[in-house]
């Protein structure tokens, strides 16, 4: 599959009578959009508001992160199985408003809703603090269930950003850039000499309000298969889960996943990136040593060489990821595992809850359960009080402290350990 990503920059957000792209700004119809927005009977109001970078803004809790984009040309459109057919995407060519981004909140969903600083100590942990977004605010209908809450939260997030990337269609890219992956006897053909790479790509599947979806399909339901990059980057999955908000993929993250494009890097240069394989994080052992089982034939069935694994969320995953990793290095498979930690505030603890001598490479995100102040900000969008923020993932009993400051794990920031690499944290063994 051929994809050409035409990426117009976005540098600033404002209201306007129409919405439109012109000179890098992204002008928005705000009557229009919430209009569109305003079908959901399990939505009670809608509205919105811009955030640009460096301002005195704390948004809190929120669901989810989007980038718009409009397919221009070839199969299928934007996040297929919910707002387009299924047709397979992944090919053609499709615009990005980069710079750009839909974040919607309201009140919390469960307790694992993360925090967003657009400016201070808070910013430097999250790569949406970098962006310039539009904040959909929906509150939901009183007594709505948690599951519907999230649903409905879900495609308000997902109809801006098809509402927004819309505005792109007709506008000349400032960048194009070309991705391609062949099938895999012309590429293993076209590059010979060069070892097979793949990427085991571990979707958040636990439980509950924990769901990631492949064109429309809860993957809780899938077993391990294999997918063109392209199509991952063309929205073929998309966020639906409510972790921690330290190491959750949101949307954004999945159609910028930068395990992918660094792979694309270097491929036909120093290796063969022939694919991903798609897999779940299960809660039960039967479903974990399913899944780890086809996927380490499935990459033994491809010949691979070596394999970069990431999983997302902690704790339970943690298993899943690394019976994956010791079924793909008995193979004879070289493995690189990316995860975060949960060391203790102290970074004295174990940092994952398992553990094999074949995770003998790894790459972290950091260490979520260190601890952050967070000071009071201008300006709030969302719900920042008691009941939120002192139950949020990474908050304690006093997290809200009474001058409007936040004392939190950063666990709670949105991003902060991001276990696809979509962050500034690492750490290293000397």
């Amino acid at each position: 599959m051929r994809l050409e990503v035409g990426n117009i920059f976005i540098k600033d957000i404002q209201f306007g009578d129409s919405t439109k792209v012109e000179n890098g700004v992204l002008y928005v119809n705000k009557q229009e959009l919430i209009s569109e927005l305003s079908n959901d009977e399990h939505i009670k109001s809608i509205d919105m508001e811009i955030v640009r970078p460096g301002e005195s803004v704390r948004i809190a809790p929120v669901k989810d992160v989007i980038e718009p984009r409009v397919k221009v040309e070839g199969n299928g459109g934007i996040f297929p199985g919910f707002l387009s057919k299924v047709d397979t995407v992944g090919e053609g060519k499709t615009n990005v408003l980069k710079g750009a981004a839909v974040v919607t909140t309201g009140k919390v969903v469960g307790f694992q809703e993360g925090i967003i600083d657009m400016t201070g100590p808070g910013a430097d942990y999250t790569p949406f603090s970098k962006t310039c977004n539009v904040v959909i605010i929906a509150e939901p209908v009183d007594g709505l269930k948690q599951h519907d809450h999230e649903a409905a939260l879900r495609m308000v997030g997902l109809k801006a950003g098809k509402y927004l990337g819309e505005a792109g269609r007709n506008v000349t890219p400032d960048e194009v850039k070309v991705y391609e992956t062949k099938p895999i006897f012309e590429s293993v053909k076209e590059y010979p000499n060069l070892p097979k790479v793949a990427y085991v790509y571990m979707l958040q599947t636990q439980g509950l309000l924990h769901d990631t979806y492949v064109y429309g399909v809860d993957a809780k339901k899938i077993i391990p298969t294999l997918i063109y990059p392209t199509e991952v980057m063309d929205g073929a999955i998309l966020s639906g889960n409510c972790v921690s908000a330290c190491d959750k993929n949101p949307t954004y993250v999945h159609m910028n996943n930068p395990v992918i494009h660094d792979l694309y890097e270097l491929h036909g240069k120093e290796y063969n990136f022939v694919g991903v394989i798609i897999t779940n994080e299960n809660v039960y052992l039967a479903d974990k040593e399913r899944s780890s089982n086809w996927t380490a034939k499935m990459a033994e069935y491809l010949g691979l060489d070596g394999v970069i694994i990431s999983e997302e969320g902690f704790g339970n995953p943690d298993t899943d990821l690394i019976m994956n990793c010791k079924k793909i290095t008995k193979k004879g498979i070289k493995t690189v595992i990316l995860t975060d930690e949960y060391a203790g505030r102290d970074g004295a603890s174990q940092s994952l809850a398992d553990a094999d001598v074949a995770a003998d490479a790894c790459v972290t995100g950091g260490n979520a359960n260190m601890t952050i102040v967070l000071p009071k900000l201008d300006k709030i969008i969302g719900h920042v009080s008691k009941d939120v923020i002192d139950v949020i993932a990474g908050g304690f009993d006093g997290s809200l402290r009474a001058d409007g400051s936040i004392e939190v794990e950063i666990q709670a920031i949105t991003g902060a350990t991001s276990e696809v690499g979509f962050n500034k944290m690492t750490a290293r063994t000397y």
